[in-house]
This record gives structure tokens, C-alpha cells and sequence, in this order.
């Protein structure tokens, strides 16, 4: 049985997520499915490095699989690739020490979120089109109510009596590209609706109906507007899983350049 480190890029449009449900179509299911018609076995186990909502995205999604086979890596990559669905794509497998775990190992996790400030045939699914201006100075005197560990009940689905709402936000970058807004967020781990919710916030404090005030009066007290202000899954990307080693110095570019209207 060897167990192997999975490298993983997917659209989630047509997927309820990560994880698999029953009578949902998954992206997990769909690799495991795979899986199963390459070595034609069942008795392999699959955990991702973390669950990513109903049409989110994802650039480098990390799972390890625990597969007893004869295939090389990068044959059974081929092999799986071969079988999944054109939306899924493994980028990389590799033999990794059975002791390796996707998700207990991972030190840190980077989303990307896009917003468009123009409407556009192409990029659509990877986007949320936002028509009103937005101040990216306004935006960026919120960020600082974001960093560091702290209590984001107000900015999550999760129950806090079920489990902790505390998160670590190490940081967060706003920059513009072409019509693209970017917004990316690096974590030690995210809630549920997290960083959805939290892009919602930063879009109507770009839009100037909030105020970085605002921001940290939801961080301090709690709200019901960030839910109502969720940002759509289109926009966002799973962009890194970082473990022990890893670099995270990696320059902030959008998934694709989307040139301002002639």
C-alpha cells in the first residue's frame, strides 16, 4: 500500500463541493470514481486538504490517496487523468511517507477571489461582476481589522456551539488587474462561508455603504449582515496548501487577465 500526494486543479461549477455527498456530484467522488476504474480496486482511502464549498474553485487543491498498485506516479496520474471529467485535473502525484496527511499536515491555505468591474461573456463563471465603483482605498484601510487571530463568528456558516470560530488571517492583499479586482487571503485554516462572507464585507465597504468601522464592529460584536452580504462562489479559487518548507513569496496574478472595456 503506498500512499500518494495528490496535486489537483478543478472549475467547481458543476460540483456541490470537495467532499462527497449522497445523490450530489462531488469532486472527490469523481476522483474516487477514477480511482476505482484504474486500479480496479475499492479497498483505497482518499482525504482532501480541506473542503471547498459548492462552486468554488480550485488551483491547486492537495489529497493524498492510499492505493496499493504497481503504477508509477506519474502513470497513474496520466492514467486518472484519462478517466476524470475535463473540469478535473491532477497536476502532480507523488509517493509521500505514510505519514504525510493533506489536511493535518498543511501549515496554511491561500484563496483567491476575482471580482469583475465589467461584464463578460468569457470569464463569467470565474468572476463576480460588480457594477458600482468600488474604492480599493477604502478596502484596503479594512484589511487591518482582518489580520491575526481572532473570532470570526459573524463571518461564517459554522455553529460556534459546535466548534471554534476562531481563525488566523496572516494576510490579505487587494490589488487591481485590467478589470479584475483581486482580493487574496492567506490562513492558517478558513470557516465555512468564510472568506466569501468576508469579500462580501470589503465589497460594500468598497462601495462605501460600510465603513472599516464597520468591519470591526462584526469582528467585535457579531452581525447578521455579513451572511446577507455572502459574496457567489464563481469568483473564488482555492489558490495554494502550503506545508512544512514550502514558499509562499509567490507574485499575485489572476487566474485570467480580463482587459478593461474599449
Amino acid at each position: 500500500m503506498s500512499r500518494f500526494k495528490l496535486t489537483l486543479e478543478y472549475v467547481g461549477t458543476r460540483y456541490r463541493g470537495w467532499q462527497i455527498q449522497k445523490n450530489a456530484r462531488t469532486v472527490q467522488g469523481e476522483i474516487a470514481a477514477a480511482v476505482r476504474l484504474v486500479s480496479e480496486r475499492t479497498d483505497f482511502e482518499l482525504y482532501g486538504s480541506g473542503r471547498t464549498d459548492a462552486g468554488v474553485h480550485a488551483l491547486a487543491q492537495v489529497a493524498h490517496l492510499d492505493l496499493n498498485t504497481p503504477l508509477k506516479p506519474d502513470v497513474l496520474r496520466m492514467a486518472l487523468n484519462d478517466k476524470l471529467p475535463q473540469d478535473i485535473h491532477l497536476l502532480k502525484a507523488e509517493v509521500v511517507p505514510r505519514q504525510f496527511h493533506a489536511r493535518h499536515d498543511a501549515k496554511g491555505r491561500r484563496y483567491l477571489y476575482q471580482i469583475s468591474h465589467r461584464r463578460t461573456a468569457f470569464a463569467k463563471p470565474y468572476v463576480w461582476w460588480i457594477k458600482d465603483p468600488l474604492s480599493v482605498d477604502a478596502m484596503r484601510r479594512a484589511v487591518p481589522h482582518f489580520l491575526g487571530l481572532q473570532d470570526f463568528r459573524a463571518f461564517t456558516a459554522d455553529d460556534p456551539e459546535e466548534k471554534s470560530t476562531k481563525a488566523e488571517i496572516e494576510r490579505l492583499d487587494v490589488a487591481e488587474d485590467g478589470a479584475l479586482l483581486l482580493i487574496r487571503i492567506d490562513g492558517s485554516h478558513f470557516l465555512w462561508k468564510m472568506v466569501r462572507r468576508l469579500v462580501g464585507v470589503l465589497a460594500e465597504v468598497g462601495r462605501g455603504r460600510l465603513s472599516d468601522k464597520d468591519v470591526a464592529r462584526f469582528l467585535r460584536e457579531g452581525s447578521e449582515m455579513p451572511a446577507a452580504l455572502t459574496a457567489p462562489p464563481s469568483g473564488l479559487f482555492l489558490e495554494r496548501v502550503f506545508y512544512e518548507g514550502d514558499r509562499r513569496d509567490q507574485p499575485l496574478r489572476p487566474v485570467l487577465h480580463l482587459s478593461q472595456e474599449r
